[in-house]
This record gives C-alpha cells, sequence and structure tokens, in this order.
C-alpha cells in the first residue's frame, strides 16, 4: 500500500464479467478482479505484480543479510560483515524506492533517512579498519551516523503495524530503537543481545510474512496514484467529480 497512513482500502470481490472502464483509460479483462479506489476502477497489472514483488524481495534481503550478519558476529566471522551489511542496504533501498505511500514528503523523509544512514555507514567504512558492524558495537556514540538508516526501518515497520496490524512490525517498531538508543546509552550486554535476538526474529517473520499477502494490499488504492500522475487539470476534474 502506498502510505504510511491508510486513507481508504479499495473494495474488492469485484470481477469483469463484462467490460468495466478502469481509471486512466483501458477496461478490465474478463474474469479480472475490479477493485473500487476513491477516484475510480483500477486493477493489478503486470507491472505493479513487479514492483510488488521487488519491494518484498528487497525486505527479504535486509532481513535475511541482518539476521546472517547478526550470527556471524557472533561465531567471529567478520569477514563477511561488510559485504552483508551492503547486500542489506542496498535490499533495504531498493523497498524505499518501490514503497507504496500516499503521502509523499514522508516517502521521501524516509528515503533521505536510508541514505543518510548509508553515507555514515560509507564512512566508517572507509575510515576504519573494522566491519561496520563491529565498530558500531565498539563505539556506541557512531550509532549516529547509521542510526538513520535505522530509523527508516523504523518508519517502515509503523507504516506496515498501521495498515496491516502486523504484531511483529509493531514489535520492529519498539524493538529497533529501543536497541539502538539502549546501546547509544550503555546498555548493559546481556539485555542487548536479547533486543538484538528479538530484532532478528521480529525482522525474519515481517519480511518472510510479505509474501503470504495480497498483491493489491502492497498497491493500496492504486486510483490516487492514477490521479497524482495526471496533468493538473485533468486531477482537478477527476477530484471534483469524487467530491460531488
Amino acid at each position: 500500500m502506498r502510505g504510511v497512513f491508510r486513507l481508504q482500502a479499495a473494495s474488492t470481490d469485484d470481477f469483469a464479467v463484462e467490460p468495466v472502464k478502469l481509471l486512466g483509460g483501458g477496461v478490465a479483462e474478463p474474469a479480472q478482479p475490479v477493485y473500487r479506489g476513491v477516484y475510480g476502477n483500477w486493477v493489478v497489472t503486470k507491472e505493479d505484480e513487479t514492483e510488488v514483488f521487488l519491494y518484498r524481495l528487497g525486505l527479504n534481503l535486509a532481513a535475511g543479510s541482518f539476521v546472517a550478519g547478526t550470527t556471524a558476529a557472533a561465531l567471529g566471522a567478520n569477514d563477511v560483515l561488510d559485504p552483508l551489511y551492503a547486500v542489506g542496504s542496498a535490499g533495504f533501498g531498493l523497498s524505499l524506492l518501490l514503497i507504496h505511500v500516499y503521502v509523499t514528503p514522508l516517502k521521501r523523509f524516509v528515503q533521505l533517512c536510508w541514505a543518510l544512514g548509508c553515507a555514515g555507514s560509507l564512512y566508517i567504512a572507509i575510515t576504519q579498519p573494522e566491519p561496520v558492524p563491529i565498530y558500531v558495537l565498539e563505539h556506541p556514540i557512531s550509532v549516529w551516523a547509521v542510526g538513520p538508516l535505522f530509523a527508516a526501518l523504523t518508519g517502515v515497520a509503523l507504516k506496515e503495524g498501521l495498515c496491516y496490524g502486523k504484531a511483529e512490525a509493531a514489535g520492529l517498531f519498539a524493538v529497533v530503537p529501543i536497541t539502538l538508543l539502549g546501546h547509544l546509552c550503555g546498555m548493559p550486554d546481556g539485555p542487548k543481545a536479547a533486543f538484538l535476538a528479538t530484532w532478528c526474529a521480529l525482522f525474519a517473520v515481517f519480511a518472510g510474512r510479505k509474501w503470504t499477502q495480497e498483491v493489491k494490499d502492497d498497491i493500496g488504492d492504486k486510483s490516487i496514484f492514477v490521479v497524482r500522475a495526471m496533468p493538473p487539470d485533468e486531477q482537478a476534474a477527476i477530484i471534483a467529480k469524487a467530491d460531488l
């Protein structure tokens, strides 16, 4: 769904048994699910399916890399940490590029957080001999450099938790900042390890369960984005009609 806040869900259960005019032009194919949005009818296209697939793939790359990196650090396999960190960050960046958010400034803010966190991580990677995760572990103050990246993850968890009522997303929303701020403020190793393990478990469940959702859920009300892509005069006409 394109939105940190779900403005309106599209109605489901309508199928095109006869031609149905779609917002933006075209008609629905026979037996194709048609969804009624705020501004008109819409359907899920192959392009939509590809975008949602890549969005979910990015989240799974991020979660898998995070879990694998945490496990590797615990086992002392430090050589793989930076590559895993890079893959996870890139995968998450892909998801943020494709995430469906109604409120565009909020989407841009989350993307900016990701970019700032990646820049801070890159600076550490270039200037320090240790892998980024190990440096952050040994120097809590460096949370300020990488923190925006994980602030972006917290934002996605908030969006998913509010939109779909997912307990694992709500858990991530709480655990991620608690873990990072706790590390920054000198949290003892025992509780820190427990929070980190919880983070790994929640992240894995969250990413894995994305594949169980219907594609339309990650699209949201497509009619909103179709209208926003139109010229201003067409937008105004459709919005006025919808208001009536």
